[in-house]
């Protein structure tokens, strides 16, 4: 491997059925810890020299406990913790958590909220509009529908970095494309706006998904983003409900082998490390 590679989408939790009961029946095989320890070999036997530690619980102690993390394991290179940006003292908030130079940037799951266009809310947007001011990104959490809304969002903040998490979780499974590549191209101008290459293999048939099927979808994104603007993530552990890590990897290794060696060092990691602002 002639570059290091940056995952720059996984999680760590300690399993409380109550507070982490998005982790249902269905996904038994992950109630319980995943913690540092169990990837550290993983990465080292896939050449992954660092990783972007994304929450999975919306509150501020996820952020603590991520942050602690980050100060035990020297390859935890940067945390997207959880924020309230409708919150009355959120400036407070967003000054209080610039002295951790882990901390890089937020995520909401706007994927669940009920009012499909919440990112729009003006209260929101008044949190988002200080983001910059402080040195932070922005994670998507969102799906297909949300693409149209998203762009009115990441038009009104041009200095603002943004990127989309799991390619906005197109539905793979069924192979259904059209839309949301219409509505993904239309990031393509938006300079500001990133896009994780991620969760891909949850969005797929879990058993019997083949490398063809996200092809498609690898296409559009390159289309659009070009390779300056795509980012490695694994998505683990929840990646684990369909394939190992070194499966994710591979789809994408065999992906870009095709792609010249600065552009496969620009994906899986200098621009994580660009857009991140990594050390």
């Amino acid at each position: 491997m002639q570059y290091p590679i940056i995952d720059a989408h996984q999680h760590f939790w300690n399993f409380d059925p109550v507070r982490d009961r998005w982790i249902t029946d269905e996904m038994k095989d992950l109630q319980r810890d995943w913690l540092p320890a169990d990837i550290e070999n993983i990465f080292r036997e896939n050449h992954v020299a660092g990783s972007v530690v994304v929450q999975a619980d919306p509150s501020e102690n996820e952020n603590d406990y991520l942050l602690d993390l980050a100060d035990q394991y020297s390859f935890i290179k940067g945390v997207v913790g959880w924020i309230d940006l409708k919150a009355e003292r959120i400036e407070e908030k967003l000054k209080y958590y610039r002295q951790f130079s882990r901390m890089k940037g937020f995520r909401n799951l706007l994927q669940a909220e009920k009012q499909r266009d919440s990112m729009l809310d003006p209260v929101f947007l008044r949190g988002i509009s200080l983001l910059n001011k402080y040195g932070f990104s922005y994670d998507l959490l969102i799906l297909p529908d949300q693409l149209g809304y998203a762009e009115k969002l990441v038009a009104a903040f041009p200095d603002q970095r943004f990127i989309i998490d799991h390619l906005a979780k197109p539905l793979i499974r069924k192979g259904i494309i059209s839309d949301w590549k219409s509505d993904m191209g239309k990031f393509a101008g938006y300079q500001n706006v990133y896009c994780k290459i991620s969760g891909m293999v949850n969005e797929a048939d879990l058993k019997y998904w083949e490398e063809a099927d996200f092809r498609p979808y690898m296409d559009a994104v390159v289309e659009t983003f070009g390779t300056k603007r795509l980012i490695f993530g694994s998505d683990w552990p929840v990646c684990l409900l369909a394939a190992t890590y070194e499966e994710v990897k591979r789809i994408a290794t065999n992906y870009f082998n095709s792609f010249s060696i600065s552009e496969q060092a620009d994906f899986f990691g200098l621009n994580a490390q660009t857009f991140y602002q990594l050390s």
